[in-house]
């Protein structure tokens, strides 16, 4: 990272992090830090923790730390009972599939045996005659496909998820499709009311527009920092699930039976924050190219208070980690990010390195330690304090203590017109459940381009004794109607993310 400092490049993207170190033993931390200061935007995988409870790592203040999205994209095959050369006596159900063929599955016999159906026994699915077998929900997707994969009689297999979420699986060994429980009482009536049920089944088809989305994934690390918890952490929301990636020529991508599939042209699918974080750092190029005059910050501001919180259906985010409940900051920060808007934000708010330094200073680190950050002498700690000019707003409260007492949590942030000449914002709060929210004051008034104002955030809220993460945003909006800037808010306890 220091050498593609000294080299001039514009943005860092960097799929990978250090669990469980403190930002002073952190070389992620400390190499992008010397970054920030040329102003260049260091963006980041927010990690993938889940569903294992580990806290996303890179939750570092100068950096962009990016959470991991589904998209409307899925990979599909097509499922077709009755003749396939029959059109007016077939039904075509259109399913998901990772096998990785471009191959069909043609008019062979189709069974449902509950003998068979669990498809998790090799004893009994080797006796099974030459067809495509219908397999029932066990839960254990993972292992029926490693069961069909391994016996050779089998010519496919249709199997059933009852999860509504996406299914983020990237894999497929066998000839396979999954379809809904919906769909399975279908297949089950064309078998039990035919008297020779036969199907066919078409690989490698893609589909779009389908799906609701954008979604969290079930895999993407959960804030708050566990090294710096005062930044709501992660930032933004991108793309991460079954990308179209570079790989390794000639190296493993998949598997079909017993033999395994080399990359012949280069690129493979994969999931992940790793995925999301290129998505992520590829805006912030676009938009350093766009406005080369802005900061670090500047830029990640414009993506965090243009992310949208809401989905193709115009209906929060939903989180799949939490059985479709609407997706928290703490999973998304402040939402899915838009390229297009993220180039006209209206406002940013700005930090200088002085500002994180200040930020160091009040989270009890030693001088030395300080030191092993910034690597030079050129700081000081005459102004320490936690409240970082960053888009958003988190405030915890100890779970434990439930005396009934109200706390308050006040803030300041600092905000430069980056739009129109002369302009006037207002303010629109939506406090979190059960918590108050002050703004002062109210409206913004800007005379000129770059200038600046300051405003006051307080936020009184109780102790929460179930322990939950409450959260709301507040929003600028420009008198004109051309510019809204969203900041998300979390109320949460101490011991969210652990």
């Amino acid at each position: 990272m220091d050498q593609a400092v000294a080299d001039g490049v514009d943005i860092i993207s960097i799929s990978m992090g250090f669990d469980g170190v403190p930002l002073y033993e952190d070389p992620v931390a400390i190499a992008s830090f010397g970054a920030m200061e040329k102003e260049i935007l260091v963006s980041s995988s927010a990690g993938n923790g889940e569903p294992r409870g580990i806290p996303l790592h890179n939750g570092i203040p100068w950096m962009l730390t990016v959470a991991a999205g589904n998209f409307d994209r899925t990979f599909a095959a097509s499922l077709t009972l009755g003749n396939s050369n029959d059109k007016e006596q077939q039904r075509v159900i259109v399913g998901r599939s990772m096998f990785p063929l471009d191959a069909w599955v043609k008019n062979e016999t189709l069974i449902y045996n509950k003998t068979l159906s669990k498809c998790d026994s090799l004893e009994l699915l080797s006796q099974a005659p030459r067809a495509i077998i219908v397999c029932e929900d066990t839960g254990f997707l993972d292992f029926q496909m490693r069961a069909i994969s391994s016996v050779t009689n089998l010519a496919g297999a249709v199997f059933v998820s009852n999860d509504p979420s996406p299914v983020e699986f990237e894999f497929m060994s066998c000839p396979g499709v999954l379809i809904s429980a919906t769909e399975l009482a279908t297949v089950i009536h064309y078998i039990n009311s035919s008297d020779n049920p036969i199907a066919a089944i078409k690989f490698r088809q893609t589909v779009t527009g389908k799906e609701v989305a954008p979604s969290v994934t079930d895999y993407t690390s959960r804030g708050p920092s566990p090294n710096c918890p005062a930044v709501l952490k992660p930032d933004v929301m991108a793309p991460g699930s079954l990308v179209l990636a570079s790989w390794i020529p000639d190296d493993y991508t998949a598997a079909v039976g017993k033999n395994t599939l080399l990359s012949s042209e280069g690129f493979n699918l994969i999931s992940g924050t790793s995925m999301a974080c290129p998505h992520a750092s590829g805006v912030a190029a676009l938009l350093r190219g766009v406005h080369p005059e802005w900061s670090h910050a500047a830029i990640r501001s414009a993506m965090m208070t243009t992310a949208t919180e809401l989905d193709s259906s115009m209906m929060p985010i939903k989180d799949v980690g939490q059985n479709f409940t609407v997706a928290s900051p703490l999973a998304m920060g402040a939402g899915h990010i838009v390229p297009n808007l993220a180039m006209d934000p209206g406002l940013v708010y700005d930090a200088a390195p002085q500002d994180y330094v200040s930020l160091l200073c009040s989270m009890n680190f030693t001088r030395n330690q300080i030191m092993t950050i910034t690597r030079s002498n050129n700081y000081d700690c005459a102004n320490s304090s936690l409240d970082l000019n960053y888009p958003s707003f988190v405030a915890f409260y100890d779970k434990n203590v439930t005396t009934g007492a109200m706390l308050k949590h006040r803030f300041r942030r600092v905000v430069t017109n980056v739009g129109a000449a002369a302009t006037t914002y207002k303010v629109k709060v939506a406090p979190p459940e059960g918590v108050k929210v002050a703004v002062w004051p109210q409206s913004l008034v800007f005379g000129k381009k770059n200038e600046q104002r300051d405003y006051y955030v307080e936020i009184v809220y109780p102790s929460d004794g179930q322990g939950r993460v409450l959260y709301g945003s507040i929003v600028w909006s420009e008198e004109s109607g051309s510019h809204v800037v969203r900041s998300p808010i979390v109320v949460a306890p101490t011991s969210a993310g652990k």
